[in-house]
């Protein structure tokens, strides 16, 4: 029997993207949580240092560029100030299946980070969606919907309650892990986990 993991994450955060694609080949089943994590920044007490702190910001983005280099990942990102990070989690909680959950998640973070496609609009979303192959008009139907807006929001509460202050964290059971370069972590806690069983 497969490991659990879900993933809180936001499409705004780069991390949560090189983060995705390296648990995508892990052996677990991922649960996806997108969330809006300003609104969990807030919550929290937490700041968004990379956009307050010119010299972090520097440093991020060459920090992020060594790990897309590392894990084979292009980056070219586009502008995400401009860009609709809850639509596209709306997209996601909008999907058919898990498995549409999980390509449609794939398909906007290459989309947004490795091939500097604008992600600003529905229209834009939908079109990155229709390329991925799958049938966009049913996300069309349901990505406003009243009952994806209230779960989007309960994801961020409970991203809140759970003490989760950044994107991407992944929880196995209990345990909680922040960041894509705390994946090690991961990846021994779900073989410890796999040993127990």
């Amino acid at each position: 029997m497969k490991q659990r993991m879900e993933l809180f994450y936001d499409f705004r955060s780069p991390y949560s993207y090189l983060a995705f694609t390296q648990l995508r080949e892990m052996e677990a089943d991922i649960v996806l949580r997108p969330m809006q994590i300003l609104k969990v920044m807030e919550v929290v007490g937490n700041t968004p240092t990379t956009i307050t702190c010119a010299a972090k910001g520097r440093y991020a983005r060459k920090d992020i560029a060594r790990w897309s280099q590392r894990y084979g990942i292009p980056l070219n990102p586009s502008n995400m100030r401009e860009n609709d990070g809850d639509a596209c989690s709306r997209a996601v909680l909008a999907a058919n299946t898990p498995t549409d959950a999980v390509a449609i998640t794939m398909a906007l973070y290459r989309a947004g980070w490795s091939e500097a496609k604008p992600l600003a609009s529905k229209d834009d979303i939908l079109a990155v969606i229709a390329a991925a192959g799958i049938d966009p008009a049913p996300i069309a139907e349901r990505i406003d919907a009243p009952e994806i807006v209230v779960q989007l929001d309960a994801n961020t509460a409970e991203a809140a309650e759970r003490g989760v202050f950044g994107s991407p964290t992944i929880f196995v059971g209990d345990a909680m892990f922040f960041g894509n370069d705390r994946l090690d972590f991961v990846r021994e806690h779900l073989a410890q986990l796999e040993n127990a069983a």
